[in-house]
Parts: C-alpha cells; structure tokens; sequence
C-alpha cells in the first residue's frame, strides 16, 4: 500500500496526537461554558460576558509569535505538555475560586485565570500542527488535515454540551474539574506519543527577527497568505453565527431551545464535509473548489439573512458549515505542504492569529453593523462583502486559482 493510499490513522502517532487534540478542546470549551455561567451568576451583567473574551484574545494575540518562536526551538512535546499542564493549572484555580477556597475574592480573579489560560491556549495550535508533520508522510496530509478537521468540530460540538450538562447537573466546580482532567490527559497523551522531533539548533538569532522572519515568508507566499486571508476576511466580514439569538428571537419567532439546534447546524455541515475529504482528498483544481466554496458560504450567509423559517435556516447554515470546512481543510493543508519544518510554529502562530481575529473581531464587527445598519441588513452586506472577497482574491492570488496539491508534494 503506498503512503497516499494508507489511512492516517494507521499511524500510532497520529492517533495520540488526534487524542491530544480532542482533550485539549474539552478542557478549554467546557471552562468557556462554566465560567460564563459563574460570571452571569455574580453580576447578571451581559457586558460582564463580554470582558471574558477580552481577557483570552489580549494575552493570546501577545503570547502568539512568541509561542511560535519557542515551538520552532525547543523540543514541542514537551512545551505542549506544559502549556496543558497550565489549562490544568488554571482550571483548579477556578474550582478554588468557585468554592471560595482562596484568599482573594473579586471578579477579577476570574478574568485573570482566563487570561493565563488564553497564554496557554497560544501554544496548542502550534504544537500541534508542528507535530502534525512529525507522525505523518506528506502524502498523508490532506486526508490527515481532513482527520484532525472532523475531530476539531466534534469538539466544538460536544465540549460546550458536556460543560452545560455538568453545570446543569453538578455545579461549575465539577465542570472546572473535569477540564483540569481533560488538559492533564491531552498532557500525558503529547509525552506517550511516539515520534521524532528536528534536531535543536545549538545557535538562535533574535527572537523579533525569528518573529519577522516567519511573517516574511508568510507575506511572501501567495498561496498560502491568499488561503489565510480568504478565511479570515470571510469569517469576519460574512459570519452570522454571533447573530444567531437576535435572528432567534427577533427574526424566526423562536424560543431558546432553537438556538442549540442552530449553533450546532454548521458542526454538522463541517463534520460531513471533513469526512467526505477523507475518503476523497483534494487533488485537482483545488484552489479553484476553495474560492467556489468561499462564494458558498457568502451565498448561505445572504440565504440565511432573508429566511423567515426555522429549518430552512438550520438547512442553510448545514450549508454554510460545509463550505467553511472545505476551507479549513484546505487551509490546514496548505499550511502543511508548504511550511518548512523549522517555521511550522511560527507559521501556525500567525494562522492562529488570522483564525482566532476573524472570530473574535468578526463578532464585534457583527454588532457594529447590526447596530448601525439594523440586523438583517448587516448580515445580508455581509454576504455580499464575502463575494467581493472571493473576486478579489482571484483576482490579486492567481497561484491560489490555479492551485493544484499535486504540485506542493
């Protein structure tokens, strides 16, 4: 059987690294479910809600290159180990602080255990994507990138239902609990995990010339800089799942109950779609089915801002979560083919940045537009704004259009 062929997961370090990556998504969306609902519980404030994202995105998008830098020089089974450890770390400080077993009271002890989490969170996807490239042939990559893709999902899936049901049930002590248990595994699955790592180079040169020299080859590379940029300025400009309880509420005439069932409907599209790219790897007029799947998900975006009805929304934003996962998958596969393994952490810092931008500052972005323009209206310019995007991008990333993998092996 050769490489192209063999399934990904017939690799022993594969499938550690996938477990890694499904605890470490446990760990950090049960704390986001249970200490939203600690903070609302203290303050019955919704701005209070909003600081919680604050306090994560500030001290990730500051620890990020550097996160990157230290994954391209140190031994990266060992830095994650670490950067798990402290979700752990961070994790039983909530239990102690939801308790009232420590000294110091305040919400600010809350929003400063996010934080430190938010530091470690930085390390996660840098170590893991370097590692990706460590347990698989490059043959192996897109079906590999499809994998990690469908585990990725499950846990934005299941992570945030197992926090609610533990909160519902058990209380935010026991939640904080289980993800200190879920970041100490994702630990002990990077130091069991059999694979070998780059030799160290014994001299560095600056760290904030390293830092530059990643994004120069970032900058400098059309394909990959066209990939990233597509997905972040789609996300951000088209995304309407920040929406979806004024849409509920205000637009389908639905009750809370409605808004599980549609945030969970692009998971499912995502989840379908990485499957079937499993099986069926982009080969052949890849850049091409990207741009397509781009212009899609502006298409479901608009879709979704005229429906009236319940299940043609859940239907569209089915939709709207396939083409965004073909353009994960692609991204991820990209990002692999083309990165160098002594860049791997700095290039997956910065893509952790465009990811981490786009949704965070595309919500933002989202209320902005809501606020002036009103709700639908927004949300529809978003989606025509995302179809310009696709224009552009074919239009400035040529190599991205004519993009064929076969040409990156």
């Amino acid at each position: 059987m050769n490489q192209a062929s063999a399934s990904p997961l017939r690799s022993v370090g594969f499938r550690w690294l996938l477990l890694y990556r499904i605890c470490t998504l446990f760990s950090y969306q049960i704390v986001a479910v249970a200490v939203g609902w600690h903070v609302y519980e203290i303050t019955r404030d919704p701005w209070s809600l909003g600081l919680i994202g604050l306090a994560e995105v500030i001290p990730f998008f500051c620890v990020a290159p550097f996160a990157g830098v230290m994954v391209d020089r140190l031994p990266r089974r060992k830095l994650g180990a670490v950067a798990c450890m402290g979700l752990a770390a961070n994790a039983l400080a909530l239990v102690l602080i939801a308790t009232d077993m420590l000294p110091l009271h305040g919400l600010w002890t809350i929003y400063l255990a996010i934080a430190i989490g938010g530091v470690g969170r930085s390390f996660l996807g840098p170590v893991y994507n370097a590692l990706f490239a460590r347990v698989l042939a490059r043959a192996q990559f897109a079906r590999g990138a499809s994998m990690g893709s469908v585990v990725f999902q499950a846990g934005l899936v299941l992570g945030p239902a197992l926090g609610g049901l533990l909160v519902g049930s058990l209380g935010t002590p026991y939640a904080y609990g289980l993800a200190a248990c879920f970041a100490i595994a994702a630990a002990s699955a990077l130091l069991l995990m059999p694979v070998t790592e780059p030799a160290q180079q014994q001299q560095h040169g600056p760290v904030f010339a390293s830092i530059a020299e990643g994004a120069r080859f970032v900058a400098g590379n059309q394909i990959m800089l066209g990939a990233m940029a597509l997905d972040m300025f789609s996300v951000l400009l088209g995304g309407a799942m920040s929406m979806l309880p004024a849409f509920i509420k205000d637009i389908l005439h639905h009750g809370p109950e409605a808004l599980g069932m549609l945030r969970a409907a692009p998971a499912v599209g995502s989840i379908a779609v990485a499957l079937w790219l499993t099986r069926h790897p982009l080969q052949r007029h890849a850049g091409r089915v990207l741009l397509v799947a781009v212009a899609c998900f502006g298409i479901c975006t608009i879709g979704f801002a005229l429906s009236r009805n319940i299940w043609l929304s859940a239907a569209l934003l089915v939709a709207y979560g396939m083409c965004d996962g073909v353009s994960v998958v692609m991204r991820s596969t990209i990002m692999q083919l083309v990165t160098p393994d002594h860049m791997r952490g700095r290039v997956s810092s910065i893509n952790s940045i465009f990811v981490s931008s786009s949704n965070e500052l595309g919500a933002f972005y989202d209320g902005v537009m809501a606020r002036l323009l009103g709700l639908v209206p927004a949300v529809l310019v978003g989606g025509f704004v995302t179809l310009g995007v696709v224009g552009i991008t074919a239009w400035k990333a040529p190599k991205l259009r004519r993009l064929d993998l076969r040409d990156l092996h």
